[in-house]
């Protein structure tokens, strides 16, 4: 019994000693952790009940995110478009070749320019494409080493054509041909009904080189006749080298402009 009383006396004096700032601290530290916990549920209450919030924010992160990605785009543009001014040559355009009979029509922002002429009841329309400044060499004439005249022209920079030769509403004669440096070449040729559609194929008959020496000639003295010589290849190459230029750089303003918006 002693013994017992001993031990509640022991345990009161334990108990006395602990200072009692401590158990405000404890409670308090409880207190804090509890509205902490409160005003958490009630920011995650109020964010879940108000969804339009959520959205501003990340509306909002996004923008900024749009806006500084627009305008280094725009710092790059800018510094392509003075590289590109700086190069530009379109007062350096080719010199027209002596009786030039073709009208040009270069429309702004397309791939081709169109020559067209009238000659002796013919419309005659030629369609140049951009300038092929690597001259990639044919894969099939590859291991050709016959060294016909074809050959000669392979890595040459040039100029394809679409030729056409119409006569009235009747059927019309289509040459593709290849520009070089003084020097065209007869790609392929066929006929084409005026009433033909986009979605049929021609029969372009057999290949241009496969036909009889004579034969080739004959086209392309019918060609020469009409103005596609060798003359106009160097105007042509000139020409569409500019006018390159000139479309890359519209296309970069063009592009800055728009994001600009």
């Amino acid at each position: 019994m002693s013994s017992l009383l001993r031990k509640t006396l022991s345990f009161s004096r334990v108990s006395l000693l602990i200072p009692k700032h401590r158990h405000s601290l404890l409670y308090s530290s409880m207190a804090s952790s509890s509205s902490s916990s409160s005003s958490s549920s009630s920011l995650l209450g109020k964010l879940s009940q108000n969804p339009s919030r959520q959205s501003s924010l990340f509306s909002s992160s996004a923008l900024k995110h749009k806006v500084g990605s627009d305008e280094n785009l725009k710092r790059v543009l800018d510094s392509e478009i003075q590289c590109a001014e700086e190069s530009d040559h379109r007062d350096q355009g080719g010199v027209l070749p002596n009786e030039f009979p073709f009208e040009i029509i270069d429309n702004p922002g397309e791939q081709t320019i169109l020559l067209k002429r009238e000659f002796a009841g013919e419309s005659i329309q030629v369609e140049v494409h951009m300038p092929d400044m690597a001259g990639e060499e044919d894969e099939d004439n590859e291991d050709d080493d016959d060294g016909d005249e074809s050959n000669e022209n392979l890595g040459q920079p040039n100029v394809s054509l679409i030729v056409t030769i119409a006569k009235g509403e009747g059927p019309r004669m289509e040459f593709c041909c290849t520009a070089y440096p003084d020097d065209i070449t007869i790609d392929s040729m066929l006929m084409k009904g005026h009433e033909v559609s986009s979605d049929q194929i021609a029969y372009e008959g057999p290949e241009f080189s496969d036909l009889d020496e004579s034969l080739q000639k004959g086209m392309y003295k019918y060609l020469e006749v009409r103005g596609i010589k060798s003359n106009l290849t160097n105007f042509l190459q000139e020409y569409m080298i500019n006018k390159d230029e000139r479309e890359y750089l519209g296309w970069l303003k063009n592009m800055k402009e728009f994001i600009g918006k």
